[in-house]
């Protein structure tokens, strides 16, 4: 029986973990939601799967939704803020920790899992893109069982040999005669556009990606492709991997989801149709398959697969992913904290499109920090960033 916290319910990810909860109450059992304010949604969540805990991280959002429980006499705790949503990721019933907040807000409660031996389900990339070092060295010491939710990174993970699943972090890719790894993207909703039109996209058409249907955030990553410039970054952490042994190339048809390459010339790939519910039923699952749904892939119906390499001047973004994880860990901190700054303020139309990657850059050129050796350094570093970030743009980027 797996006894869940899932950290980020109303999200798309959240959403479709609680899809494969509905299908299986024999075997999983919600014990705590986790969201940031969507207090609609967290009330039908509460209605159907009835938690003991839900915690709003937005204390406004959690007054809402306890009047509103109260009024119907529901027994529901409700609580508020981080340090609860840490509280309820460490509760001695909870067995499995699902991380899938947006942003930062996951950071700590995932953390605290991390450290209480919680078996976890990774989804949030800003945790490892920005203190993937510390991570997986607390991964390393409390010997915990992770599992990626990515398609790319589930993909890898599920090729791999079992020993090396069980220890990720412990061991390197040539420690079993792995040469390199393959990640694909699609290259987004632009690939076939002309760079110089790039100025007079808007958000509704960004929010258009060719293959997978996401939040507003990731789809504006995806396509910048930065989104793939972080899962870059994820894998050579997770992974144990060196610059030289994570390749990325577009494939439109988004089916080859990543290739594991041998030594010896032999070549493992995952092939899936685009559907997320295939890589949160392996982890939720693990190390058993459920989920009789999805639908197998028919070759012949997709006639063909593509790639092509990647054009870094179409995306910056990108480029300043890679060079950022061989820079520093500091380094990765501002990008991620700068585009998330820059990819609202596109959303909120106070940008355009090929700002995301100018303001990137410049804010990486101007700002300096030691390395974080702790959590209270990588968020200090996240918010200071945060703020040079939005000040720079109302000052320069202002329309």
């Amino acid at each position: 029986m797996r006894y869940i916290t899932l950290l980020g319910s109303t999200g798309s990810i959240g959403c479709n973990v609680l899809n494969i909860v509905k299908h299986d109450l024999s075997f999983f059992k919600i014990i705590a939601l986790v969201a940031r304010k969507n207090v609609n949604l967290m009330i039908k969540q509460c209605l159907f799967f009835k938690p003991k805990y839900v915690c709003m991280i937005n204390k406004k959002s959690a007054k809402i939704l306890k009047d509103y429980l109260d009024s119907i006499n529901s027994k529901i705790i409700v609580l508020s803020g981080i340090d609860n949503a840490c509280n309820v990721s460490i509760l001695s019933n909870v067995n499995v920790v699902i991380s899938a907040m947006s942003g930062i807000s996951g950071l700590l409660p995932t953390f605290s899992a991390l450290k209480a031996g919680k078996r976890i389900l990774l989804a949030s990339k800003e945790i490892l893109v920005i203190c993937g070092k510390i991570f997986m060295q607390e991964l390393k010491n409390n010997k915990i069982q992770l599992l990626p939710l990515d398609s790319e990174h589930s993909s890898i993970f599920q090729n791999l040999p079992i020993k090396f699943q069980k220890n990720l972090g412990k061991y390197k890719l040539q420690d079993f005669n792995i040469s390199k790894i393959i990640i694909t993207g699609s290259g987004g909703p632009f690939r076939k556009i002309n760079q110089g039109n790039l100025n007079h996209i808007t958000p509704k058409q960004a929010y258009n990606h060719p293959n997978w249907k996401m939040g507003k955030k990731i789809s504006i990553d995806s396509a910048t492709m930065i989104n793939k410039g972080f899962e870059y970054i994820e894998a050579r952490y997770l992974f144990n991997a060196n610059e030289k042994q994570i390749e990325l190339l577009i494939h439109p048809q988004s089916i080859v989801h990543s290739i594991i390459c041998y030594n010896n010339g032999h070549m493992s790939a995952q092939l899936s149709y685009p559907n997320m519910q295939i890589y949160i039923c392996y982890a939720m699952y693990y190390p058993n398959f459920n989920n009789k749904e999805i639908k197998l892939l028919d070759l012949y119906e997709l006639n063909k697969l593509s790639f092509e390499n990647i054009n870094f001047n179409k995306y910056p973004c990108l480029k300043l992913a890679i060079d950022a994880i061989n820079a520093s860990q500091s380094a990765v901190i501002i990008l991620s904290s700068a585009n998330e700054v820059a990819v609202y303020a596109f959303i909120n139309k106070l940008i355009k499109f090929t700002d995301i990657a100018i303001i990137n850059k410049l804010v990486l050129n101007k700002l300096y920090f030691l390395e974080p050796k702790n959590i209270q350094d990588i968020i200090y570093i996240y918010k200071l960033t945060k703020k040079f970030t939005k000040k720079m743009i109302l000052t320069k980027f202002n329309k």
